[in-house]
C-alpha cells in the first residue's frame, strides 16, 4: 500500500518514502537483523524502564532524580539493569511474534480497506491500528512471563536503598530461572501470566492508538510542511507547484516527530492501567498472615488511598520518555531494517515507486 500522497487543488506532489509490504522482505535477514538491532535500543533505554517501573510500585511519590540517586548510591551502575538478562532473553520471541503480526495485518487489512473505497489516509490509519492491536496480543503471550519475572528483578533492590518504600516484594531472587522457578512454585504457572489480561487491554489499544495516530501525524506534518518546502524549492526552479522528494535527514525528522506525538497520546491514555498492570505483577497482598495475589479492584483501591487519581499517573514522565525514545529508534530502526530486508530489489523497484 502505497504511502505517497498528491494534493491536486495546489498541483503540488509530494513524494513519501514508498512502504514495504510483507511479501516483498526476505524473511531471515529480517528477523536476523531485527532482534540485533532492537537488542541494542532495548539495552539503551533499559534504565528509563526500571525508573518507571519502581516509581509505580512505591506508595508514595518520588522524583525520577531521586529515585536515580538512591539506586546510583546503593547498588550502582547494576542496579539500573536489573533483570536484563532475563528481558533480552524474552524481547527476540517476542519481537519476531511482534513484528509477524504487524506486517502480515497491516498489509492485509490495507489492501482489503482499499478494496472497500476508503480513501488512502483512512486505509493507512484502519491498516495501522488493526496490525497495533493485533502485534500487541500476539507479543503478550511471550512478553507476559518475561515481564512478570524482569519486573519483580527491577525493584527487588528498592528495600536497601529506599528504607522500605516499597512494600511486599521479595528480595530473593537470584536470577531470571530462580525467579521463574519461585513463581511457579508458590502460584503455579498462572503465576507467570499475573496481570496478563490488563496487559492485553493496556497494550492492544495502546499499540492501536500508536500507530494510528503515527500514520495521521505522518499524513500531516508531510501534507503541512513537505508541500511548503516543496514549493518554496521548486518556484526557484520553474515557477510550477511542488514536486517535493525528502531526503534521508528528513524521513528520519518526520519519523521521530510522529513517533513523539504517538507515543504522547498513547502514554497519557493508557498510563493509569499501565499502572495498575505493573503493581499486579510485583506486589503481593497480605491475608491472615499468608501472602497472595492482589486483585485489580484491591490494586486500584491502594492507589487511590495513597494520591487519588494522580496516583495512576506516577511514572508518566518516564514512561513518556522511554516510549518517545523507545517508539523513535524503534521507528527509524524498523523502517531501516524493513528496507536492508527487502529481497530482490531490483525486481521490487517498480514495486517501490511513488
Amino acid at each position: 500500500m502505497s504511502l505517497s500522497a498528491t494534493e491536486d487543488d495546489s498541483a503540488a506532489e509530494i513524494h513519501i518514502p514508498a512502504d514495504i509490504d510483507w511479501h516483498m522482505l526476505d524473511k531471515s535477514k529480517f528477523f536476523f537483523l531485527g532482534a540485533a538491532l532492537f537488542s541494542g535500543v532495548s539495552a539503551a533505554l533499559y534504565p528509563i524502564v526500571v525508573l518507571k517501573t519502581r516509581q509505580q510500585v512505591s506508595p508514595t511519590p518520588i522524583s525520577c532524580f531521586k529515585m536515580s540517586f538512591a539506586i546510583m548510591r546503593h547498588e550502582g551502575l547494576r542496579g539500573f539493569y536489573r533483570g536484563f538478562g532475563t528481558s533480552l532473553m524474552g524481547t527476540i520471541p517476542a519481537r519476531a511474534l511482534y513484528m509477524t503480526a504487524l506486517e502480515v495485518t497491516k498489509s492485509n487489512v490495507g489492501t482489503a480497506t482499499v478494496r472497500l473505497g476508503f480513501s488512502d489516509t483512512t486505509a493507512t490509519a484502519i491498516a495501522n491500528a488493526a496490525a497495533g492491536l493485533s502485534s500487541a496480543m500476539a507479543a503478550q503471550l511471550v512478553w507476559t512471563p518475561i515481564d512478570v519475572v524482569s519486573q519483580r528483578l527491577m525493584v527487588q533492590g528498592c528495600d536497601s536503598s529506599s528504607k522500605n518504600i516499597i512494600p511486599n516484594v521479595s528480595n530473593k531472587y537470584n536470577n531470571g530461572i530462580d525467579a521463574c522457578r519461585k513463581i511457579v512454585r508458590a502460584d503455579g504457572l498462572k503465576g507467570l501470566y499475573r496481570g496478563f489480561g490488563i496487559s492485553i487491554l493496556t497494550y492492544a489499544p495502546s499499540n492501536a492508538v500508536w500507530w494510528a495516530s503515527y500514520s495521521v501525524a505522518h499524513r500531516l506534518i508531510w501534507g503541512g510542511f513537505g508541500c511548503y518546502m516543496g514549493k518554496k524549492e521548486d518556484a526557484l526552479v520553474n515557477g510550477n507547484g511542488c514536486n517535493f522528494r525528502p531526503d534521508s535527514r528528513a524521513t528520519v525528522a518526520v519519523q521521530g516527530l510522529c513517533a513523539v506525538m504517538a507515543s504522547g497520546v498513547s502514554a497519557i491514555i493508557t498510563m493509569p492501567l499501565d499502572t495498575v498492570k505493573t503493581r499486579l505483577q510485583v506486589l503481593d497482598g497480605e491475608e491472615n498472615g499468608r501472602r497472595r495475589p492482589l486483585t485489580v479492584v484491591q490494586t486500584v483501591r491502594n492507589l487511590v488511598k495513597e494520591g487519588g487519581f494522580r496516583a495512576c499517573y506516577r511514572g508518566l514522565a518516564p514512561r513518556w520518555a522511554s516510549m518517545s525514545l523507545s517508539a523513535t529508534t524503534m521507528i527509524t530502526t524498523y523502517e531501516f531494517l524493513k528496507r536492508m530486508s527487502t529481497k530482490r530489489q531490483e525486481e521490487n523497484r517498480d514495486l517501490l515507486r511513488d
